[in-house]
């Protein structure tokens, strides 16, 4: 190599400076949230989420429904399903999920079963649930789900019957 050819390869080497890791975790950090944002029209309004942070279920892995007691799922395991941000207790729970969202994410995108066979949408709870029929349930409170408890199939059955019209009605419903 000549002494000019290194000399300006010497220059290029100092003036290309490495992207900082800090600049790089900020711009896929704001990306990720635009594209959080961007899905939040919607097949988003179907799903029930935090409206501050956007996450399903307050944050609760909705596999741990059915494996034990909900737990809370951790920020390096999430996915992004309809429109909302789910979050899990480890990478085995959420690739369950992403192989079969039917199965885990709440019947009715999270709405209370009992308010929607009344003709109401009203957001049910994270910590007030029932599996039945093989799903997750959430309710708007205690009574709610003892009166779902006690007349599960009727309810269903009216629920199943309001959704679709209801659905229509959520912002940004499609």
């Amino acid at each position: 190599m000549t002494t000019a050819r290194q000399e300006r390869k010497d220059r290029r080497q100092r003036t290309a400076r490495p992207v900082p890791r800090r600049a790089v975790c900020l711009v896929l950090s704001w990306l990720m949230a635009v594209a959080v944002l961007a899905g939040a029209g919607g097949a988003a309004a179907q799903v029930v989420t935090n409206r501050l942070t956007g996450l399903a279920l307050d944050g609760f892995d909705p596999v741990s429904y059915f494996i034990g007691p909900p737990a809370s799922g951790e920020g390096r395991h999430e996915a992004l399903h309809d429109g909302a941000v789910w979050r899990f207790r480890n990478e085995g729970n959420r690739l369950a999920f992403l192989a079969n969202p039917g199965v885990y994410a709440p019947r009715f995108g999270g709405y209370d079963a009992v308010e929607l066979a009344r003709g109401r949408l009203i957001a049910g709870h994270s910590q007030i649930w029932l599996l039945a029929g093989g799903r997750l349930h959430l309710f708007y409170d205690e009574r709610n789900r003892a009166d779902f408890a006690a007349a599960t199939a009727a309810i269903l059955a009216e629920a199943d019957r309001r959704w679709p019209g209801l659905q229509r009605d959520l912002p940004d419903a499609q």
